[in-house]
């Protein structure tokens, strides 16, 4: 009786203990998202130029912005135009670590971790200003 009653208890305990399953850190970069990150780059990746233009007028100055920031901001253009390439060839299968993560890295540091927007690539290339998420306008009630 004694090792029924103790497999009954086993079994109702088991039954309260669950794992407790999470997704992944890399569940929310599938093949889809980088090959829209792929196409987003190769088309937008353009926006860097006035982007960094703007960034190091604010930081260095204009003449600063109208040299140095159309550079980097040309060479950031170039490296996106060649990770979309490279992404949109490559979406289907997983080639950074065994997961769909974008493979921007710098200086051995990982992009994804501490991103400096005036530094790095971010996932996507910048908006332009005049995008909001936001409604500006207001109901009317008659």
């Amino acid at each position: 009786m004694k090792p029924l009653i103790l497999l009954a208890t086993f079994i109702a305990m088991s039954g309260l203990v669950q794992a407790d399953i999470q997704a992944p850190p890399g569940s929310q970069y599938t093949s889809m998202r980088k090959l829209g990150r792929g196409i987003s780059n190769v088309l937008y990746g353009i926006m860097e130029i006035p982007e960094q233009m703007v960034r190091k007028t604010e930081s260095q100055g204009r003449k600063a912005g109208w040299s140095y920031g159309v550079v980097d901001g040309t060479n950031k253009s170039l490296r996106r135009f060649g990770y979309g390439i490279y992404e949109i060839f490559t979406f289907y299968c997983p080639t950074y670590h065994g997961t769909y993560k974008p493979p921007y890295t710098k200086c051995g540091q990982d992009w994804r971790v501490e991103m400096n927007p005036t530094d790095g690539l971010s996932e996507y290339p910048p908006e332009l200003g005049f995008e909001s998420y936001f409604r500006h306008t207001r109901l009317q009630k008659y």
